[in-house]
């Protein structure tokens, strides 16, 4: 299975930074006995792995070469792929470039400056075409919001100020035929969708099927630095436990309403 991490944003709301925002640092980990700063980005990595990805797909723009300076070919035992989005088209154009590496197999795909609990809730989607990882927010309007009747997604309401569902999407999986089926879509409609949500939900107003799993529980969009605030202070508890003794990054005994709470500044 393939993990795939759409990395060529320009960090507009954080900037300006002396390197790529996906390698932000947040936290610490022990490495050879000695603490070190913690990219943002691997904690998607970690969860990622968790989740069943063996292959790691790095969306990066032309001026990102220090993504692949600091995570080379492998990471955690996955091999990691590099894939060159020219100009920040937008998260569908990100993920469908990863397409000339992933072949038929499933797919992975999470945001690399968002940090989120359950650590191994990815595991937990079903192996549909289309499948949602949900965090409860206070407020969905800065987010994809997920409409749901039971398990069945009927709706994404991207941004909308009058959201009428609290929960949003934090993660995703695709089959490949899905991941298939999504792009032809794309194409087909002029590669104008900047955002997942608005051709998920043409891809079910032409009767395609997607699954939504409300076991998230925290949820930081660490891009804005009100984001990076909460997450040191979710880091500040207990040892994570999803990536062994060796990792030295906390989770804070904190409500997750604090992480869900976090808007862009």
């Amino acid at each position: 299975m393939w993990g795939v991490i759409p990395a060529a944003g320009r960090g507009t709301r954080i900037q300006p930074l002396a390197f790529s925002k996906e390698l932000l640092p947040v936290g610490s980990r022990m490495q050879d006995g000695i603490e070190r700063p913690c990219a943002v980005s691997e904690y998607l990595l970690d969860r990622l792995i968790l989740g069943g990805a063996d292959k790691i797909c790095f969306v990066i723009a032309p001026g990102k070469s220090d993504i692949l300076g600091y995570f080379g070919d492998c990471y955690r035992g996955a091999q990691i792929a590099y894939v060159v989005q020219p100009s920040a088209d937008g998260l569908c154009d990100a993920i469908f470039r990863a397409g000339c590496v992933i072949g038929n197999e499933p797919v992975l795909v999470g945001l690399p400056d968002t940090i989120w609990f359950p650590e191994a809730a990815l595991a937990a989607l079903p192996n549909h075409d289309l499948s949602f990882l949900l965090f409860p927010v206070e407020r969905p309007e800065f987010f994809d919001a997920v409409v749901m009747h039971g398990d069945a997604v009927t709706e994404i309401q991207v941004k909308e100020k009058n959201a009428s569902s609290n929960w949003i999407w934090g993660a995703f999986r695709m089959s490949g035929a899905g991941f298939r089926q999504l792009r032809a879509l794309w194409e087909r409609r002029g590669r104008s969708d900047e955002y997942i949500g608005t051709l998920v939900n043409s891809y079910l107003a032409e009767g395609g099927t997607a699954t939504g799993v409300r076991i998230g529980e925290s949820y930081v969009d660490v891009g804005t630095l009100n984001g990076y605030r909460t997450a040191m202070t979710l880091l500040l508890g207990r040892p994570d436990p999803a990536v062994g003794a060796g990792r030295q990054q906390m989770i804070g005994k904190v409500p997750a309403v604090l992480a869900s709470n976090v808007l862009p500044s």
